[in-house]
């Protein structure tokens, strides 16, 4: 699908836009990416979408926001290759698992983490806390457990097909591991689960993403770590 009218104002290490990002990049449609500081003076985010976050995709004529509903939009517009399973049941698991990361693993893990590490540094907002960096961190140990136990039955997160699921929860495990949060050697099956999906042609924009000030971990871009 070629759609070079394609936009999406976004943030480089936000997972939701990430997650995007990947669907856009596994569904081949061409976008342009256009960063949205909308904490600066002057954003028109809220023009764009009232609840003032990001990603916004402009598709079509149309804006549209919410990371989880723009994926299955695109999946249901641009439907090869599929990413949500067939029957109900599967659909459910998928749905449940974006929603565990957009939500849970979000709120434990990757905002913390990401908010004391980079962000209030990109933003000018303070120093950053400790305390909440290693609530993060700890957190994620159990998350990670949680993932492996699933992988060891399947082939992907939730079942046997590629799906929004594990682009989901690899736009989250990919900003952590941009600045080494991420330890891999606690899974095996999770490592190699990483290892596939971050080798897709999809992955390779986010793999180039260079935020000013702080550079990725060494490992970041390597397929195969």
């Amino acid at each position: 699908m070629n759609t070079p009218a394609t936009r999406l104002y976004h943030l480089a290490l936000s997972p939701y836009c990430r997650k995007v990002r990947l669907v856009l990049g596994e569904k081949k449609i061409e976008v342009e990416l256009v960063e949205e500081r909308f904490w600066e003076a002057g954003s028109e985010i809220a023009r764009r979408n009232p609840a003032g976050r990001v990603p916004v995709l402009r598709h079509e004529g149309r804006l549209m926001a919410e990371s989880q509903a723009i994926v299955e939009y695109l999946d249901e517009t641009v439907p090869n290759p599929p990413l949500m399973p067939t029957t109900a049941l599967e659909r459910y698991e998928v749905r449940r698992l974006c929603a565990w990361f957009d939500d849970k693993f979000n709120a434990e893990v990757t905002r913390p983490v990401m908010t004391e590490r980079v962000w209030k540094k990109v933003m000018k907002t303070g120093y950053p806390d400790s305390r909440e960096i290693k609530s993060g961190l700890k957190a994620i140990k159990d998350h990670m457990d949680y993932l492996a136990s699933l992988l060891e039955g399947r082939k992907w997160l939730a079942g046997n097909q590629l799906t929004l699921a594990d682009f989901t929860a690899a736009a989250h495990l990919s900003c952590l591991d941009y600045i080494s949060d991420v330890d891999w050697d606690r899974s095996g099956v999770l490592r190699d689960w990483y290892a596939t999906i971050k080798s897709r042609p999809c992955f390779r924009a986010v793999l180039a993403d260079q935020v000013p000030g702080i550079p990725p971990a060494p490992h970041y871009a390597v397929l195969d770590f």
